[in-house]
């Protein structure tokens, strides 16, 4: 599914959003690696980032074709900043009726609303797609993050103890979240 690209101004910056474009693919993969070393948050480490640019390119491309998936990536003044993306939980036409949701920004890129803003875009594509519920998680320890998805209509519906294991040997709850469409 292709987001069309939507131009506008957030605290005083200069903000796009559109979907990726192929030649991207390399690009996606070098912030992937960086996200995920810049937070505890993200799914893994970033020395686990062993996708390939091939990879990421089908990824690219099956979000782009899909008529139920998405990925909306964002630009503040001209620089990549990060990207959110939907898909259907699984293919079985049980859950057809959800879709999982993920997103990213650079460090630097938070705490102004941009996650915010992208947010309230991908829930509304999820919405026209004719999904239900949307579905995330969240690690424990991420208030801010928490606390947005509360306020875009998130509630709490499970917790994993101990889901998320550091080097440093401590330990993070993973939060499921799901939000039924209004």
């Amino acid at each position: 599914m292709i987001f069309e690209e939507e131009r506008l101004e957030l605290g005083g910056r200069e903000i796009l959003l559109r979907s990726p474009k192929e030649e991207e693919a390399e690009m996606l993969l070098e912030y992937l690696k960086t996200v995920t070393g810049e937070t505890r948050f993200l799914m893994c480490e970033s020395d686990e980032v062993t996708y390939s640019a091939e990879n990421e390119l089908e990824f690219l491309k099956s979000h782009n074709e899909s008529e139920n998936e998405m990925m909306i990536m964002a630009f503040v003044d001209g620089e990549y900043a990060g990207n959110c993306a939907f898909e259907m939980v699984t293919s079985s036409r049980r859950n057809h009726h959800r879709a999982s949701v993920g997103i990213a920004l650079f460090l630097k890129y938070t705490g102004f609303g941009l996650g915010r803003l992208l947010m309230e875009r991908l829930l509304a594509r999820i919405d026209e797609a004719g999904y239900e519920m949307s579905e995330l998680t969240v690690v424990g320890g991420n208030d801010r993050a928490y606390h947005l998805y509360e306020s875009l209509g998130f509630k709490e519906c499970g917790r994993i103890p101990n889901a998320n294991k550091y080097d440093d040997g401590t330990y993070a709850d993973d939060i499921l979240m799901v939000r039924v469409r209004p």
